[in-house]
């Protein structure tokens, strides 16, 4: 597995991370015994990097990798990213207090069975939070009184990560980062790397899309957000299919697989293409443990070439970039 050390994470990490939303619900159903599977298979390929949060399934998904790390004698090589603000009801600036964050990071170690978090990051708050000084002075308190070992900030825009890049205390950044999504690599990208903050890339497969396996004819469960957050009806539209219109993404996505390698599949390309960026990590889910594995196995695949690279440009200004270039 390749490795990589951002300035301020301070610690290495697997290139190839595990976002754990699926664990925790919004993608159909996963029980207990197989999320358990699904790690497992995870960190015995080589990733070392979970990331969660506290509002998956209401903290089931925090306390399957809380499961998970009670029974390794290894955990300690494990780095878990939580988030927290999005259990805020209504979610609006002024639920972002001092006395909010001790609450969600309490009960988020609580859930993960650890006496401090590794990193915590602020998910996808209001912009005004971002740029309220008081909100980073809250951080740094978090981390003084012992709860954290780190803080971040999830954003939607490029602009919100640009705000948190300059904010000294903050370690990293995780944003929308995939082949549909490359507005990131203008700025934010090269301002992360001289900041020594972590570039966390999300939503890495554009909600499977980018795994080239679905079609016009594809139907998702009724708890899955790829059936129920379409038009943004739950929270930014931009998290499901990376706000790319589902038909124009199936046809982008097909052209996308004709690239792919020999011996790869579709979603490694993808995602291969996201480490060749140099970010800090990617955090692409898995609903089996065979998933987990193949993913984590782009760890060990080659860079791609530039043809490659010119090819899949040339399908992003094609298809996609008048969809959300602007807008994120």
């Amino acid at each position: 597995m390749l490795t990589t050390r951002v300035a301020r994470l301070g610690r290495p990490i697997s290139a190839i991370g595990l976002g754990c939303w699926q664990l925790g619900g919004d993608w159909g159903e996963v029980d207990d015994e197989r999320s358990q599977a699904i790690l497992t298979a995870a960190a015995d390929s080589g990733v070392t990097f979970f990331d969660t949060a506290d509002v998956y399934g209401d903290g089931r998904s925090e306390k399957s990798v809380g499961t998970f790390l009670a029974s390794r004698p290894d955990r300690e090589k494990f780095f878990v990213a939580t988030k927290m603000g999005r259990r805020a009801n209504p979610h609006i600036p002024e639920a972002y207090t001092l006395d909010s964050f001790r609450a969600w990071t309490d009960r988020s170690r609580q859930n993960l069975g650890v006496d401090k978090l590794d990193l915590v990051q602020l998910h996808c708050p209001p912009g005004s939070v971002l740029t309220d000084p008081v909100t980073y002075e809250n951080l740094g308190i978090l981390i003084d009184e012992g709860r954290v070992e780190r803080v971040g900030v999830s954003v939607e825009t490029c602009e919100e990560a640009l705000q948190a890049i300059g904010e000294p205390r903050v370690a990293s950044v995780q944003i929308i980062l995939n082949l549909f999504r490359r507005k990131p690599l203008e700025r934010v990208l090269g301002e992360a790397q001289g900041a020594g903050v972590g570039i966390i890339a999300r939503v890495p497969l554009a909600s499977g899309l980018l795994s080239g396996r679905y079609d016009a004819t594809t139907e998702f469960p009724p708890n899955d957000h790829r059936n129920y957050n379409r038009t943004g009806e739950a929270f930014d539209i931009g998290e499901t299919f990376s706000g790319v219109p589902y038909e124009v993404g199936v046809e982008a996505a097909r052209e996308i697989a004709a690239l792919t390698p020999p011996g790869w599949t579709t979603a490694q390309l993808a995602l291969r293409w996201i480490v060749d960026q140099g970010v800090a990590t990617v955090i692409p889910g898995a609903s089996s443990p065979d998933q987990a594995r193949a993913n984590a196995a782009v760890g060990d695949l080659p860079p791609l070439g530039e043809e490659t690279q010119a090819a899949l440009a040339e399908i992003y200004h094609r298809h996609i970039r008048e969809h959300v270039h602007s807008r994120w």
